[in-house]
This record gives C-alpha cells, sequence and structure tokens, in this order.
C-alpha cells in the first residue's frame, strides 16, 4: 500500500506542513518522461522513510495545482522540495536520482536522531509529535488525515481554542506547568455536549482513538469543566450531525469511559472495533455526557491510530445545502 499522499488542494498541503515535522514534496506532470522516470524511486523512498507526524511524502500534479506550483516558483519538472517545520530547506529540480537519494540518506540520520533524543515510555516527548498514550503494535499515528478546514465543532465556549487545538502536536499546556494564558483546549459552552465532525483526506481504517482531558483538579469548583464519560462515534457520514439526530441515531460504538480509562498523562487509550471502523471516509465524535455533575467538558488532545489508505474521492463529503465545487 502506499504511503505517499497525493495533494488535492493548496489546503491539504498546508494541513500536511503543520502537521508533519517533515515533508518531502514531488512535483510531477503525469505525460513528463523525466517525472515517470524518477517516480518508482520516489515512491521507493517514501515506503522506507515515511513516519506518521514526523516524515510525510507527498506528489502534486502540477498540470492540476497550479496555484501550489507557482507558490514555491516550480518551473522544472519534476522538483522535490524538502519541507521542514513548515518550511522549504532543500530543492531538488529535475529527474536527478543522486541528489534526491542524498537529501533522503541526511533525512534518516535526522530522523535516527530525533527518535534518540525522544523519551521511552508510553507517551511520546514533548515536541510536535506529542501522543498521551503508547501506539498499538503495528499501527500509525493518522491524525494528519484529519482534513482540519472543513472539520467542525458544534457547542463550543468560543473564549478559548479553536477546533485544531485537538490535532496540536505540541504537549498540552497543562502537562507543561503553563499558566493557561495558551488556552490550547476547548471545553463545551451551554451544557456538557460536544458534537465533532471529522472528515479524512483519506479511506482510513481506524484501530483506536486517544482523547486526552485535563480539567482543573479543584473539588470545590463546581463549575469547572470535567473529562467526558459517554461518547458516541459515528462512522461515515457526510456531515456533522444535530445533537437530537445523534440522540436517537444508532452509533457504530458507544464509548463508556471509567476513572480507571485515563492514565497519568491525561489520555483514555480507547481500542474501537476494528470491524466496524474499516475504509471509512469521516468519523462524528458525540460527547453525550461528563463525569459528575459538572456542565461542562474539556477535551486537550485528540489521537486517530490506525493505517491511512486510499485518498477519497473529492466532493464525497460535501455539506447538506453545499452546492458542489463551492
Amino acid at each position: 500500500m502506499s504511503k505517499t499522499v497525493n495533494i488535492t488542494s493548496p489546503q491539504q498541503l498546508s494541513d500536511l506542513l503543520k502537521a508533519s515535522k517533515i515533508v518531502v514534496a514531488n512535483f510531477f506532470a503525469g505525460s513528463d518522461a523525466p517525472s515517470e522516470l524518477v517516480a518508482p524511486l520516489y515512491e521507493q523512498l517514501s515506503q522506507a522513510v515515511s513516519r506518521p507526524n514526523l516524515v510525510t511524502f507527498v506528489k502534486v500534479n502540477a498540470q492540476t495545482q497550479k496555484d501550489v506550483a507557482s507558490a514555491y516558483s516550480v518551473t522544472t519538472l519534476p522538483t522535490f522540495i524538502v519541507f521542514r517545520s513548515g518550511s522549504a530547506v532543500d530543492k531538488v529540480q529535475g529527474a536527478n536520482p543522486a541528489k534526491l537519494g542524498a537529501i533522503v540518506k541526511k533525512l534518516v540520520s535526522e530522523i535516527d536522531n530525533i527518535d534518540s533524543a525522544e523519551p521511552s515510555g508510553s507517551a511520546s516527548g514533548s515536541g510536535s509529535n506529542w501522543r498521551g498514550a503508547a501506539l498499538p503494535r503495528g499501527y500509525s499515528d493518522i491524525t494528519s488525515q484529519i482534513e482540519v478546514r472543513r472539520s467542525e465543532l458544534l457547542n463550543v465556549d468560543s473564549a478559548l481554542g479553536g477546533i485544531q487545538v485537538l490535532f496540536d502536536g505540541t504537549k498540552p499546556s497543562a502537562l507543561s506547568g503553563g499558566d493557561g494564558q495558551a488556552k490550547d483546549w476547548i471545553e463545551s459552552d451551554t451544557d456538557e455536549q460536544l458534537m465533532l465532525f471529522l472528515p479524512f483526506h483519506s479511506m482510513l481504517k481506524l484501530h483506536t482513538l486517544q482523547i486526552t482531558s485535563l480539567p482543573p483538579t479543584d473539588d470545590d469548583d463546581d463549575e469547572a469543566p470535567t473529562r467526558p464519560r459517554t461518547i458516541k462515534l459515528f462512522s461515515n457520514k457526510p456531515h456533522n450531525l444535530g445533537f437530537d439526530e445523534a440522540e436517537d441515531m444508532a452509533a457504530t460504538q458507544v464509548i463508556e469511559l471509567t476513572e480507571n480509562d485515563w492514565n497519568a498523562e491525561g489520555t483514555a487509550n480507547i481500542s474501537l472495533r476494528y470491524v466496524k471502523f474499516q475504509n471509512i471516509n469521516s468519523l462524528v465524535l458525540f460527547v453525550v455526557d461528563g463525569e459528575g455533575d459538572s456542565e461542562k467538558v474539556r477535551l486537550d488532545r485528540i489521537r486517530l491510530i490506525g493505517e491511512a489508505g486510499e485518498k477519497r474521492e473529492m466532493g464525497k463529503l460535501e455539506k447538506i445545502g453545499d452546492e458542489p465545487g463551492e
């Protein structure tokens, strides 16, 4: 299965540049002989070097994504650009396997240094690929497959962080001794319920859901937010659900969390019914209620664990009321 991501919009590339520490981009043309010549080597490098949220290989068709090619001054095909932390740091013009191989060799060395610097244990370090629990054996962090631009969160307190903080790769400020100024979490608004719609860039096989919730520990504050208790998951919905609709609809899976499900990092590592989450192109996460009597629920981070598959076709997830192409 190919690990290379096909870029179908400028926003998709922008999201990946934020989610992955290193991105290698192949700007090509389908009918161009030099592009076709080096394509098998690029695919081999992608298979060997790709690491979820750390190294991502992408392909950009310069004929159909002219705005993206223009933005990075691509005039020769193929052109390979290496991005580190969102900035272009290396560029190879033309079908030059030797130069491309040298750049990738340098990447491998950098990856090894990152791995050796990251502390061992159940959670990732405090860098740009933080997770609150270990990865299940044989599966990867596929959070970068979330199409953030089209995601939607209902009943959220607008005074705090937006939906994008849930997928932030850094360690939550609540675990880093922050003073609360960062506001890198979300809370429900009028009651304890939240409705989160997540469309994906690719068809996914979802194995595990990791939810981090770090509410204040002041037991005397009845208005303090709490952790979620009951969560309903719905797969392959073309748009977000209404709260009444979700209450009545049969869920793909219902999750009941207890105090024992939360680890020291404030993360619940939730195993899903894998057979129910094969080849899904979206997920709706409905927080039905929270622990205790609080009327607010807090979420700090969400991680999706599983396998990314075939790129979905654009337009399959258009919201009701949208005209095609909008």
